[in-house]
């Protein structure tokens, strides 16, 4: 299986795509993950992602689906789990080549704008192991108000308020023409993304079987 789970920030990506790797047994494929790899291997897109990243730069297409050729043609046959990618049309297109007619399906979680800043106005990290909490979805540290790990929980700027409302305009900008994309080729799940946790990937394991 070749899943592409895709929605705004916020949407409950990061948390419904644990659920999915691990009830389908799917290798969850991150963007982010990869790229750490390929810099820390010293790969030769690792080094020019490095040096895009090292400015500030967005990693352009072209590196980023050579990163992911090279996984897919490392780990072939394996059935995977692309969270959050691809976030451009073009890079879509560049998936739909290197997956060279392998089956695919994609899931979209679907909040509206109000949800998702409430989402991530709630939502707060582990600055030791990363862990991610939120409150708006009953996700809740420890009774001391610490991570489980004993880490102290923070917001990160990025989950602040006035930098919500940008995060929202580049994915309506960049990333919808990308489910438009999907749907035209009838390979679009649109999943209704409020409720708890359990209630969403209970209506992702109905569409999925």
């Amino acid at each position: 299986m070749i899943l592409i789970l895709l929605g705004a920030p916020g949407a409950g990506k990061g948390t419904q795509a644990e659920k999915i790797a691990a009830h389908y047994n799917l290798n969850h494929l991150s963007t982010g993950d990869l790229l750490r790899t390929a810099v820390a291997e010293g790969s030769e897109l690792g080094r020019l992602a490095k040096g895009y990243m090292n400015k500030g730069q967005l990693v352009p297409d072209d590196v980023i689906l050579g990163i992911i050729r090279d996984y897919l043609d490392e780990h072939a046959g394996v059935s995977v789990l692309f969270d959050g990618f691809p976030r451009t049309v073009t890079q879509a297109e560049g998936l739909d080549g290197l997956l060279k007619g392998d089956s695919v399906r994609t899931v979209s979680l679907e909040v509206d704008d109000e949800q998702v800043i409430k989402r991530l106005s709630a939502r707060r990290s582990c600055r030791v192991c990363g862990k991610i909490y939120n409150t708006a979805l009953g996700i809740n540290p420890a009774p001391d108000g610490r991570c489980t790990c004993g880490g102290e929980i923070y917001q990160r700027d990025d989950d602040q308020a006035e930098t919500i409302t940008s995060r929202l305009m580049i994915y309506h900008d960049q990333t919808e023409p990308v489910i438009s994309f999907y749907r035209g080729k009838g390979l679009l799940i649109e999943i209704e993304g409020t409720g708890s946790p359990d209630d969403v990937f209970g209506r992702i394991r109905e569409v999925l079987g």
